[in-house]
């Protein structure tokens, strides 16, 4: 079974000469427990995707299905429990005037989970954060230390399924290695399914099996990330994108 499968979604805003079509027929699968990126410049339509299977946009046509349930334009609460995002920027992502345990303890809560404490003791485990940091404000944390109580955070439901929009590109790069990191470890030990949206190929490469590269809403290539490490593609502006993104990342 898929985790996620994609087939023929468009996604659009405003009517008639106003409309603007950010998502044009994409189709693709992420099979459970596997990681899938979706790449290409700005405005290629990838994080327009993860906020349509988020249930964030109403104006979609195509077809949604998740863990084998095909999705309507409603979300109920037992998608949120399977389904979970991790936003870019954790600063923006966190209330300024919550504690670490109030974010946490509001989403156990939310979820119907009785045994609060203990939980959130042990997502701050998970994510690589002590009881210290239980009681701190955002603006106590460092970036990474933000987006580990946001995953910390995603992770409380017990989602099968992550969806993460540029979950690095706002920390600086020695932080970016820790977090992708504790993504690598979370999946592997949580059996966790992930859909990926990056501009970073190096980035992308580190966590995900297989890609799709996006121009201009449509899906032009899927390939496997060892296709894409030997530029091995079918299309020129998949290798043209590659290879102006290539570092010494994607060459060792």
């Amino acid at each position: 079974m898929n985790g996620i499968t994609i087939e023929n979604l468009n996604v659009w805003f405003g009517d008639y000469e106003d409309r603007v079509d950010a998502v044009k027929g994409a189709s693709f699968s992420v099979p459970k427990g596997g990681s899938f990126g979706l790449v290409g410049e700005s405005g290629s339509g990838k994080s327009t995707i993860l906020r349509a299977i988020m249930g964030l946009f109403d104006t979609w046509s195509g077809k949604i299905e998740v863990l084998g349930e095909t999705l309507t334009h409603k979300r109920d609460r037992e998608f949120y429990r399977k389904v979970q995002m991790v936003f870019q920027d954790p600063y923006a992502s966190l209330h300024p005037r919550q504690s670490v345990d109030q974010v946490l303890s509001e989403t156990l809560s939310l979820h119907g989970f009785k045994d609060i404490d203990a939980r959130i003791s042990k997502l701050l485990e998970d994510v690589g954060l002590g009881p210290a940091f239980r009681f701190r404000y955002p603006h106590q944390l460092s970036g990474g230390q933000r987006q580990r109580v946001a995953i910390a955070r995603a992770l409380a439901p017990e989602p099968e399924i992550l969806l993460l929009d540029e979950p690095t590109s706002a920390l600086d790069v020695s932080v970016q290695a820790e977090i992708l990191n504790l993504l690598s470890d979370l999946r592997a030990e949580r059996k966790l399914t992930y859909l990926m949206v990056s501009h970073d190929l190096a980035v992308v490469g580190h966590l995900c099996h297989d890609i799709a590269v996006m121009q201009l809403g449509k899906i032009v290539e899927v390939l496997s990330i060892e296709d894409m490490r030997a530029l091995q593609t079918r299309e020129d502006y998949t290798r043209t994108l590659l290879q102006a993104s290539m570092g010494y990342e994607l060459r060792g």
